[in-house]
């Protein structure tokens, strides 16, 4: 009897709690679907974030393809070498812009009405705008993939393509967490644009995006080894560069010791955990 008197509760919460679950990913692909439904009326926007990574592939790699082999590491040329970069970049840029529809959203006070409405979970509005970002980013990659192929940068193999996926889920989460937790915390657009100015090149110049690691001066070397874009590159870069990996294997040799493939996606992951959980109490406030 009184076994049958616990099961009730149990399966009552397993009940609600799936429930729960169920609306979260409603609210989750409803909002998403009005960011595709904004990006279907504005489509230069896509085509904009997929010309832009082209012109860096080919401009880049046409003013380097005359450098020795082995300059650059393994790599046969600098396409090869530029596009690990190029893919990274292109994803965080568009994360780093996904803070602005919310911003915009604040200013005109949708946000306010959303946040008022009976949600599951203010997080819908998190995952909506990374579903959107990881779609984005994953179009922009594979068109990249695909014309660094034609430039000579070769093509990683399925297991590499997944990989090269997973990569960009885990980077588009952090940096969409943090692009989101200044929308929150800055008081309007115009800061929040010059946030995104002021981060966006210095980021991509102190990772190891453009030039090998052991290039740079030891400050640098430094820099570059706290950022995060730069443990995303790396294990992109040795996927185009060999046909076999393994989270064992080392992708980065940093000023504070070798980094291996796993090392630098449990990096991206802390990133990522860190960035969505400073989101959390911002998402309780009220905006004017």
């Amino acid at each position: 009897m009184s076994s049958a008197v616990t099961s009730r509760p149990i399966a009552a919460d397993l009940q609600h709690n799936t429930s729960d679950f169920a609306d979260f990913v409603q609210e989750t692909t409803a909002l998403a679907k009005r960011l595709f439904i904004q990006l279907q009326r504005r489509p230069s926007t896509l085509a904009a974030g997929i010309i832009q990574p082209l012109m860096w592939l080919f401009l880049f790699g046409a003013l380097f393809q005359n450098v020795p082999q082995g300059l650059f590491g393994e790599s046969q040329n600098y396409a090869q070498f530029l596009g690990a970069g190029v893919i990274v970049f292109t994803a965080f840029g568009g994360a780093l812009n996904a803070g602005l529809p919310v911003m915009f959203d604040r200013e005109f006070g949708f946000l306010n009405r959303l946040l008022v409405a009976p949600l599951v979970s203010r997080y819908s509005i998190v995952a909506a705008s990374a579903l959107f970002i990881v779609t984005l980013s994953l179009i922009q990659a594979a068109t990249i993939v695909i014309a660094g192929a034609f430039w000579g940068a070769g093509l990683p193999g399925v297991g590499g393509l997944l990989m090269i996926a997973a990569i960009l889920l885990l980077l588009v989460l952090g940096v969409t967490g943090l692009s989101l937790g200044l929308t929150f915390a800055l008081p309007g657009h115009v800061e929040l644009i010059a946030a995104i100015f002021v981060t966006n090149l210095p980021l991509l110049f102190a990772s190891t995006a453009l030039a090998p690691l052991a290039f740079m001066p030891s400050w640098m070397q430094v820099v570059a080894s706290l950022n995060p874009l730069s443990y995303a590159i790396e294990p992109i870069r040795y996927l185009y560069l060999h046909d076999s990996w393994s989270l064992g294997a080392i992708v980065m040799a940093s000023p504070f010791g070798d980094i291996s493939f796993g090392g630098a996606l449990l990096i991206l992951a802390g990133f990522a955990a860190v960035s969505l959980a400073i989101v959390q109490p911002l998402l309780r406030r009220r905006f004017a």
